[in-house]
């Protein structure tokens, strides 16, 4: 690709098909070199998993001046180290993009999503990240009016960086959007989350579906309920998940036996 603007790294779990990292390639196909690398099927729910037992493979789908699109046979984190390792040798990407996920990734569905798995590969690489979900499942979301949105975080991550060990987690309502809101991680439950079913051939199978709770409902600074009442929610979430207070409490146990 030719080296005259930034260059993003884009990837997520949904597959290098899907609609919504085409919608991204072509909302940000003007302001940047773009790379792509991907999951060659869906992927939700792989988190930070990278493969170990087996081999993977890089297969060339698109080619041109500035845009090149790969797809792994792996997850979503194995695309960007792949990625990094294979086609970033002497040129490092400003930044890396996670997304667009059909479906939201807001409240504990960060720590399993696919699509923040990226995000989160990314910033501890130290590279300024940044991951986009819109909170419509189907096969077809309306992406066009995430576009102003989603130029504008990029225009200004890209001009002016994000804090060492911080990454975006920008979820969408269904449109109309009634604004912007800065949150933090609503706390959820996550239950009734196996379904277990009886084959003919006679053994039991499951699948894992499930309900999911808001578990502060009324708090107006949550993802969860930024997202409920319309507004783009942006979370910036950390690498680091140290529980600082809890370390001042454990030292205070004695260990002295």
């Amino acid at each position: 690709m030719k080296n005259n603007k930034p260059l993003i790294l884009i990837s997520n779990d949904d597959g290098y098909q899907a609609k919504g990292i085409n919608a991204l390639i072509d909302m940000l196909s003007d302001m940047a070199d773009l790379l792509v690398c991907a999951p060659d099927g869906p992927r939700s729910g792989y988190a930070c998993a990278f493969t170990a037992e087996r081999h993977l493979r890089l297969h060339p789908i698109r080619q041109e001046d500035h845009l090149q699109v790969w797809s792994c046979t792996g997850t979503p984190v194995d695309s960007v180290k792949l990625a990094l390792n294979q086609f970033c040798t002497d040129r490092q990407p400003d930044m890396i993009i996670g997304g667009i996920n059909h479906g939201d990734n807001a409240s504990v569905n960060t720590h399993y999503s696919g699509t923040m798995g990226v995000t989160i590969e990314g910033c501890m690489k130290y590279i300024p990240s940044v991951a986009f979900s819109i909170c419509d499942y189907s096969y077809s979301p309306n992406f066009e009016p995430l576009r102003p949105y989603v130029r504008y975080i990029v225009a200004k991550v890209l001009a002016e960086g994000l804090p060492k060990g911080v990454c975006l987690n920008v979820n969408f309502p269904i449109v109309p959007f009634q604004g912007v809101k800065i949150c933090r991680m609503a706390p959820g439950t996550w239950y009734d989350e196996c379904v277990k079913e009886h084959h003919p051939r006679g053994y039991d199978y499951f699948w894992m579906v499930g309900k999911y709770r808001n578990d502060e409902p009324d708090a107006e600074n949550t993802d969860n309920w930024a997202l409920t009442h319309g507004y783009v929610a942006i979370t910036p979430t950390r690498i680091d998940v140290t529980a600082y207070q809890a370390m001042e409490e454990l030292g205070k146990w004695d260990f002295s036996f």
